[in-house]
């Protein structure tokens, strides 16, 4: 049975289409990697010798977005089941004042193109008419080696982006490759030089590292190259204690198919959330949403570590919580890498399993609006009652408005 991929095939078409103009065009880059690798790519990108100019005449205006023409990139929209792919002129590059972007670009040549990209097994090209690689930086023979290794001299590739460092961790991570020695020698020896590089792109790198099942590679070779301490100095290796640091590295092992979120919640575990935690995130320039829910897992991730003996209302109110599922993963994995007993987290899924939500979380039987037709002024003392019959509701002591009012009467101030 014939499989589609409408994705593959609009690109391959924006490449036919560009031939049909007169212009080269191939598909180029990480997608080339994955199809030799028989993976499946996430996006397709085509290089071409047409102009950002001659791309939007071609396929018009509506269709194309100059997302990036002064660097030669046009966006061309396809279906909505294909998605947008990527447009990029053969270019070669100017110095990178910045460690991020090039001052100048000039059109070029395929193989002149190569030599700019980051790594041999990205620097590929494929052409889905002819069905042939063009491979000019020894790529094919670095996927067959499986080595990742920097186009040329590492240290002019690291100069021209410094997040090449951490992409270089990654992909030798999620890949099960080993990375280059000379190319791991240049990132040691400029790892100190990533600061220059934006906390939301380093976050992004730092994103797919966790979520991808080779996690626990990526942040060991992270720390082998010296990138670790400047990304999270908190974790750093002069510091920390062996033995937690490889509990932590078992507990990231263990995550399966974590959020983001969650797989940070386990690298930074030992970590006090307040004031350190909540920290790193805002350096990370993580959302406030990402940065809550992580501060959340980690100040709270013990919270059912004694659930079996613990009152209904306690479990209750952490059962309640909207991130409980995450936590009792972190508490599992926790619990795995000590080789210790997980009788907390079967009391929590097996109580789960038989008790309504409605039953764990239920409206409350009493509100501030009542205790005031009571006659009680709001103060700390009126918060602290309220908690008090919401505990008596969640333990099964009450059941009722009429006995939370009761309480409420005989417990007033």
């Amino acid at each position: 049975m014939t499989v589609h991929f409408p994705q593959r095939d609009f690109a391959a078409d924006v490449v036919r289409q560009l031939r049909a103009a007169g212009h080269t065009a191939l598909f180029a880059g990480g997608c080339v990697r994955d199809l030799l690798l028989g993976r499946p790519a996430k996006d397709y990108d085509v290089a071409t010798t047409a102009t950002p100019d001659q791309v939007r005449n071609l396929f018009g205006h509506k269709k194309t977005l100059p997302v990036g023409a002064s660097f030669g990139v046009i966006i061309v929209l396809g279906p909505r089941e294909a998605g947008p792919v990527e447009v990029a002129t053969f270019r070669t590059e100017g110095p990178y004042h910045d460690g991020r972007r090039p001052v100048s670009v000039a059109f070029c040549t395929p193989e002149e193109d190569a030599q700019r990209r980051d790594f041999t097994i990205n620097g590929m090209f494929y052409d889905p008419v002819d069905a042939r690689v063009l491979d000019f930086v020894g790529g094919e023979a670095d996927l067959a080696a499986r080595v990742v290794r920097a186009i040329g001299d590492p240290h002019e590739r690291v100069r021209e982006d410094k997040l090449r460092m951490l992409r270089a961790v990654r992909f030798t991570a999620i890949l099960e490759f080993t990375l280059d020695e000379t190319t791991a020698s240049a990132v040691r020896e400029m790892a100190s030089q990533l600061v220059v590089v934006s906390a939301e792109r380093i976050a992004q790198e730092l994103k797919k590292m966790l979520v991808d099942p080779h996690r626990r590679r990526a942040m060991e070779l992270c720390d082998s190259v010296c990138l670790l301490p400047l990304i999270l100095p908190e974790l750093n290796r002069e510091l920390r204690d062996d033995s937690a640091h490889e509990l932590t590295l078992r507990m990231l092992a263990l995550l399966d198919r974590p959020s983001f979120e969650l797989a940070l919640a386990a690298l930074l575990h030992a970590l006090p959330a307040k004031p350190v935690v909540y920290d790193i995130c805002r350096r990370l320039k993580l959302s406030n949403e990402e940065t809550d829910r992580i501060t959340w897992l980690v100040g709270h991730q013990d919270d059912l570590a004694n659930a079996p003996a613990q009152s209904l209302a306690q479990l209750k109110r952490t059962l309640a919580h909207p991130h409980r599922d995450e936590l009792l993963s972190l508490l599992r994995v926790k619990l795995l890498a000590r080789e210790a007993d997980l009788q907390p987290v079967l009391f929590c899924d097996e109580y789960l399993a038989r008790t309504p939500q409605s039953v764990i979380d239920p409206p409350p039987l009493i509100t501030g609006d009542t205790l005031k037709t009571l006659g009680m002024p709001p103060s700390p003392a009126f918060k602290q009652l309220l908690e008090t019959i919401r505990d008596a509701q969640l333990n099964d002591e009450i059941a009722s408005p009429e006995q939370a009012v009761e309480m409420a009467r005989r417990l007033k101030p």
